[in-house]
Formats: structure tokens, C-alpha cells, sequence
């Protein structure tokens, strides 16, 4: 059975990414991209399912004293894995090379104190555990090598002699104090000649040094310093380094609630979650990225503003199908396993206002208003002036019936209101005056059907009762004060309903409007919004204990994943989760704003 989803690292080479265990074992893994089939599918199952262990023989056994600490060396993505047994002591390095045009994987195993037996185990299931490779010993290859194929898939595994027992390839050795070893695995497509064996020291040395490289241009908050610098870290991990697309996570179909079928695939671009990553990024020094991504943008959504898609592949493909799996039983049985993501054919009126809110953004960094960018804008704008009142699925993607979604209504006031200052404040031309009068009337219907005059409070819909943690966000869009009375009834509002033991839910599920069987932990993201608006409306210690908490929930190496299981401590969901850490560092940065001031 998989571990606990707070008991994996994250190693990746802004192609694709791998999650490794405590106990030693790549678990999960997608080549050549992040949307790729899985290789490694033992998160969504067990070891059947594919893996690759490297741990001391002792750590096998529960009857074994075997100590393990984890860390990143300094600002990269280099994991070593530091295991004491009664023996001795060594250490795993684990890491994706960065920059080399390839998809590997190296372990380097190094000896500290004494003498340590070590066991690997490598077992190769390619396209979702649904092929069972051919391996044949390959000394052609360079040394001690095998190569597994199956279909369009490839990978030569290096640095050890593996013995076949059981469709798994295993060995045994004794890694001494200044001994190295170096395990490494390439996937190549499966029509070409395995490629030559990496150069490690190179390829490590190059990896964090460009890791290192990017941290340094980081401009820090003045609190939580280093977990906002490892967010940021994250973020970058998730970009695709060709495409410039951010995926909204790395894995796939871990359960928002445990047991249950909210089961997503979060490795694609959301334009809400990409955006929303521009604004931190551009916020904290990374203009390069915001271009990148500007490009990526102007791609994907080319052609006629009306087939804009609230999401896309790595690459703007736009069809994703959404399918499940059943070669994969689903993390601690959560099924279905899905990949694909239906949420690609909905409409969601706010993310016209998260794109125009980030483009504008990257226009007071000062990213440069080219021949495409601006008439896109426009091009989105025209979208919205003619489909401004359609009902939509909200930011939650909900799977029952479209709404007047508070929220979205918000959002698309922002996406007008970004429109009239490129206008007005920047010189951009457009129709300014259609654009003032549509924002007008929206706001006008804000007021009128979004509000709660009673408990007062906005609602999540027009007509409903209930409220919504993405209501959080008004202020953050400039819809209104965050210390607005208006705005302060709200977060009264949240707290009375959408607390769960000091975490806020994302809606009440048991109220049926998302049409899908009730039951959700804790929204992470809803709760650093809250610290945001604590802090932007004077409840500074509210906004202080509350992010400390929510910290606190970060693994050993500092990841964050979708949400959070208060009974049973546990990290839930998609992980690491983009809109967490961006969500994160938003709160630091709110916290360090109003800390500054006094």
C-alpha cells in the first residue's frame, strides 16, 4: 500500500516529476511528461503496480532499528534521504537532471559511517500498469544494464547487476564509509537506440547550481522566508520548461476525500491556477516566467475567443477527455482512478477575470504589451461582453447545474475593471465606454441578488443561502475593501459555516449543489485566503496563528498538498498542489505587508 501523501518528496526537471518515499520507493512517476502515462503507479495502488525501491536491507524488517531523515539540498530539488541503521549510516541522492534534453533518473548512494546493506528493487509497468515490459540484461549498453520495453516505451536502468525473480529485478550490496555508488534509469522512446550513460557528477553539479541559480533572483517576504521561497520552488517545478504551461499538480486521482470518488486529474494548465501563479511570481521578481507563460497563453487559446477552454494540456491540447482507469486500484482504494479531466468543456465565467487580472499584473512589472497580447485581450474581452450574463459551473467546477455564481460574477467585474485601467491608465485602445457600462451592471446585479441583506453576506449563488470560501477573493480582486463591512459580514459568514475545526471547506458539499456524493476535508487554499483577509483587515493575530497552524502542515521538505484531514493529521488530495502554495505565499506576503506598517 501507498504511505501517507505527506510522506513524499518531490524530484523533477521541469519536464515531469517523481514522488519518492520515506521508505525509499519511487512511487509514482510520468515519462517523458508530467501527463504522460504512469511508469511508476505504486501511489495508486501498490508495488505491483510499478515502483523502484533503494533502502538499506534493515529498513525491510519491523523488527529493525532504522532511523530516516530527509532534506533538499539548499534551493533545489536534489533529495537526500539519510538512513541510520545499527550498521552504520548512508545516504540516497535523489534527483532529475535539469537542462540535459533528457528523462532521467539517478540514485546515488553514499557510504557515511560503516558498512550498510542495501537492497533495490526495480519494477517497470508502463501506460498505467497496464503493460508488463520485456527486460533483457544489456551489457551493449555500458556495464551492469538493463533495458525494459514495452509498446512506444523504453528505459535502460544502470550501475548495478539486477536478477530477475517474480517480473522484478533486484540486487543486494554493501555500500562502505567514501564509497559511492550511482543507480541511474533513462526512458527513451522505444524505436531508438538506448541512449550513452549520464555523466552523474556533470549533471548533478549543473542541476543545482541552475536551481540555486533561480532562487537567488527570489525577492523574500519578511515572514515565513523559508517556506515561501519553497513554494515559489514548487511553482517553478510544476512549469513545463518547453511549453511555459503550469500544471495545477503532479499526480493524478488522489482522493479529496479517503474512500471516496472525488478523484481528479490535476496534470494540466488551468488558466485560473496558471494566472494566479503568474501574479505570485511576477510579485516576488520572475518577470521571465510571466512572458513565457504570456506566450503560452497566446497559444493555447488562439483562434476564436468563443472556444476558450478554462483548461489545457501541457502543450494547449484541448482535448481531455476524461476516462477511468481500472489497471490502477486507486490510492488506498479510492476509485475511480481518472485520467483526463471533463472540466475541460465547461464555461467558468471567472477565469476571464484571473487572466486579465494576471495580464495586467505582468504590465505594471513592466513585460512589454506585444502585437498578440493585447489584441488576445480584447479578443476575450469581446468574449465577455457577449456572455457576460450566461450562468456558469463556478471556480469549483461543479457537476450540477450551471449558476449565477457570486464569485464568478466578481470575477468577471474584474476582468472588465482590468480592461478599462489598460485603457485608461496605460493608453491601450478599446471600446471603454461599453466596457464602464457592463461593469456597472454587474455590480448593480452583485448587489441585488448576491447579497444576503439578512445575515449579511454575499451567497455563493444568486438565490442561495450559503456561502462560499471563494468569496474570500473579492478583496484580493479590488471588488471592494477587505475591512468593508460588506466584506467583514462575509468572513462572519465563513466562519459560522465553512469552519471545520479551524479550516475552511471550500462549500458545504451535503447541500447537493455540486452534484456529486457529499464529503470533503479542509481546502488549503480556502484557509490562507482567510489568513490574507485577516491580515488585510486588521486581525493580524487571528491572521498570525492561523498561518501557523496551516504551515505546520507542510511535509519534512516543505510540500503542501490539495487539502487537509483534521481528524487523522493527513495531508489529502493532489500533491503538491500549485493553488495551496501560491495560496501560501499570498498569506506570507499579506502578513509581511501589514507587519512592515508597524
Amino acid at each position: 500500500m501507498a504511505l501517507p501523501i505527506e510522506d513524499y518528496a518531490l524530484i523533477g526537471d521541469c519536464q515531469t516529476a517523481a514522488l519518492v518515499g520515506r521508505d525509499g520507493s519511487i512511487d509514482w512517476l510520468c515519462f517523458p511528461r508530467f501527463d504522460s502515462a504512469s511508469m511508476f503507479g505504486a501511489l495508486l495502488g501498490n508495488e505491483d503496480h510499478g515502483r523502484w525501491l533503494v533502502a538499506p536491507v534493515a529498513s525491510l524488517y519491523e523488527s529493525a532499528t532504522v532511523t530516516v531523515t530527509r532534506k533538499y539540498r539548499e534551493n533545489t530539488f536534489t533529495l537526500i534521504t539519510t538512513w541510520v541503521t545499527a550498521e552504520g549510516e548512508v545516504e540516497v541522492i535523489d534527483f532529475m537532471p535539469y537542462g540535459n534534453r533528457r528523462a532521467d533518473v539517478v540514485r546515488r548512494i553514499r557510504g557515511v559511517r560503516g558498512s550498510v546493506a542495501m537492497h533495490t528493487e526495480l519494477l517497470i509497468r508502463f501506460g498505467y500498469a497496464t503493460a508488463l515490459p520485456w527486460l533483457r540484461q544489456a551489457p551493449e549498453a555500458g556495464g551492469h544494464a538493463v533495458i525494459a520495453v514495452a509498446g512506444p516505451d523504453a528505459i535502460v536502468a544502470r550501475g548495478i547487476e539486477l536478477h530477475s525473480a517474480d517480473h522484478k529485478h533486484t540486487a543486494n550490496f554493501i555500500i562502505s564509509a567514501g564509497e559511492t555508488r550511482d543507480l541511474t534509469m533513462t526512458w527513451y522512446p522505444a524505436h531508438r537506440n538506448p541512449p550513452s550513460a549520464v555523466n552523474v557528477d556533470e549533471v548533478l553539479a549543473h542541476t543545482s547550481e541552475w536551481w540555486n541559480s533561480w532562487a537567488s533572483h527570489c525577492e523574500p517576504t519578511e515572514k515565513y522566508p523559508e517556506i515561501v521561497k519553497r513554494s515559489l520552488l514548487v511553482l517553478r517545478a510544476l512549469t513545463h520548461e518547453d511549453t511555459g504551461g503550469i500544471v495545477a499538480a503532479a499526480t493524478t486521482s488522489l482522493p479529496e476525500w479517503f474512500g471516496g470518488s472525488r478523484n481528479w486529474d490535476y496534470r494540466y494548465v488551468w488558466l485560473r491556477d496558471a494566472a494566479l501563479t503568474l501574479h505570485v511570481l511576477l510579485d516576488h521578481g520572475y518577470v521571465a516566467e510571466a512572458e513565457a507563460w504570456r506566450r503560452w497563453l497566446l497559444r493555447a487559446i488562439a483562434g476564436d475567443p468563443a472556444d476558450v477552454q478554462i483548461m489545457y494540456g501541457l502543450s494547449g491540447e484541448r482535448w481531455l477527455e476524461e476516462r477511468e482507469l481500472d489497471s490502477l486500484p486507486g490510492y488506498e482504494g479510492a476509485s475511480p482512478v481518472r485520467i483526463g479531466n471533463g472540466a475541460f468543456n465547461q464555461f467558468q465565467g471567472d477565469v476571464f477575470g484571473e487572466v486579465m487580472v494576471a495580464l495586467q499584473a505582468a504590465r505594471r512589472a513592466g513585460v512589454h504589451e506585444n502585437d498578440f497580447s493585447w489584441p488576445l485581450q480584447r479578443a476575450l474581452m469581446t468574449f465577455v461582453e457577449d456572455n457576460w450574463n450566461r450562468p456558469d459551473n463556478g471556480i469549483w467546477e461543479i457537476r450540477g447545474p450551471e449558476r449565477h455564481f457570486t464569485h464568478s460574477r466578481v470575477m468577471l467585474w474584474a476582468a472588465l475593471d482590468c480592461a478599462i485601467t489598460a485603457v485608461e491608465e496605460f493608453g491601450l485602445e478599446g471600446p471603454v465606454e461599453t466596457w464602464i457600462k457592463i461593469r456597472a451592471e454587474i455590480h448593480e446585479e452583485i448587489e441585488r441578488d448576491g447579497w444576503d441583506a439578512e445575515r449579511g453576506t454575499y451567497t455563493q449563488y444568486y438565490g442561495g443561502t450559503g456561502v462560499d470560501a471563494s468569496l474570500l477573493q473579492l478583496p484580493q480582486v479590488g471588488y471592494l475593501a477587505a475591512d468593508d463591512p460588506r466584506m467583514l459580514g462575509t468572513v462572519a459568514a465563513i466562519e459560522e459555516e465553512l469552519l471545520v475545526d479551524g479550516l475552511v471547506l471550500r462549500y458545504l458539499t451535503e447541500s447537493g449543489v455540486d452534484g456529486l456524493p457529499e464529503g470533503e476535508n479542509p481546502f488549503l487554499a480556502c484557509s490562507f485566503w482567510l489568513v490574507e483577509q485577516y491580515a488585510s483587515s486588521g486581525r493580524l493575530a487571528d491572521a498570525t496563528m492561523l498561518m501557523d497552524r496551516l504551515v505546520g502542515f507542510a511535509n519534512d521538505v516543505g510540500l503542501i498538498s490539495e487539502e487537509y484531514d483534521t481528524v487523522n493529521e493527513r495531508q489529502a488530495g493532489n500533491t503538491p498542489q500549485a493553488l495551496s502554495h501560491l495560496a501560501l505565499v499570498r498569506a506570507a506576503d499579506a502578513i509581511s505587508k501589514v507587519t512592515s506598517l508597524k
